[in-house]
């Protein structure tokens, strides 16, 4: 009970702090174009106040196939001036988790996950060539509230982004890897790259389509987990609240014998805050 009481205020106090940050963001601006919000919400680094709210169901986790889980990925990003030539964008990913026999006898686990924080120096202009990228680091912070959703060790390593954007269409690539240096002795290290090439294309009226990956290696296991993502979101407003709605399928295929296997869903809510 102690425990659950503690997940709980945890819990209980990232949703208040969500509900702070939206209350204190800057008024909407009306200037940029539906198909413009939409376009730039598929630019990792755009100079866009932006926070999803990102849904997903996974099914067939495990040696028997018998487990799942519900992931509500928080993903505020947030760029920062630095000067007339470049931005930093802050990017955090806070996981909060709800699953069931990953593992057996494993039971079900609620609660906040490790926090991914990254952090991208951003030329404000694309390239003469229409490059747009960033570089900088990320990092792993083990604010799991529990020992099966929590690699309980700090992590740091390099990130980057390389993207194009023409007549509608972005391509390009986000990458991390990640390598802890502290935490819990008892633990496996952490040696992890994330590699996530994406396609999109917006039309004219903020309809998006969307394919990507998001894989990850983990080195010292030697195993891949490959989930192929399609999506589809459509930008609208409510109350002159820009705010792009969708969802989408995946498919794995790659993964261990301990992650998800088949096909998966996905729901995307994000909040936009042009200047």
């Amino acid at each position: 009970m102690p425990m659950m009481k503690r997940q709980h205020r945890r819990l209980t106090g990232l949703a208040g702090i969500a509900a702070l940050a939206l209350s204190l963001t800057p008024s909407i601006g009306h200037a940029q174009s539906d198909q413009d919000l939409a376009k730039q919400l598929s630019n990792p680094v755009a100079a866009l106040i932006s926070v999803p709210f990102q849904f997903n169901y996974d099914d067939n986790i495990g040696p028997g196939r018998d487990g799942h889980k519900f992931l509500l990925n928080f993903q505020p990003v947030i760029p920062f001036h630095l000067n007339e030539d470049w931005n930093v964008i802050s990017r955090t990913i806070v996981p909060i988790t709800s699953q069931t026999n990953i593992s057996p006898g494993s039971g079900t686990q609620t609660g906040l996950g490790d926090v991914v924080q990254s952090l991208f120096f951003s030329p404000q202009k694309p390239t003469a060539s229409g490059l747009i990228w960033g570089v900088g680091p990320a990092f792993l912070v083990p604010t799991g509230t529990s020992a099966l959703l929590s690699s309980r060790k700090w992590g740091a390593g390099p990130t980057g982004v390389l993207l194009m954007q023409s007549h509608g269409w972005t391509y390009g690539l986000l990458a991390n890897h990640i390598w802890s240096f502290a935490g819990e002795g008892d633990r496996a290290s952490v040696s992890s790259t994330f590699l996530q090439p994406f396609l999109n294309y917006t039309t004219k009226d903020a309809w998006t389509f969307g394919l990507d990956t998001e894989s990850t290696y983990d080195w010292p296991r030697r195993q891949w987990t490959t989930p192929l993502n399609f999506t589809v979101t459509k930008l609208i407003k409510v109350g002159g609240q820009p705010i792009s709605v969708g969802g989408g399928v995946r498919y794995y295929a790659a993964s261990p014998d301990s992650g998800p296997h088949g096909w998966g869903a996905r729901v995307i809510v994000t909040f936009l805050f042009p200047k």
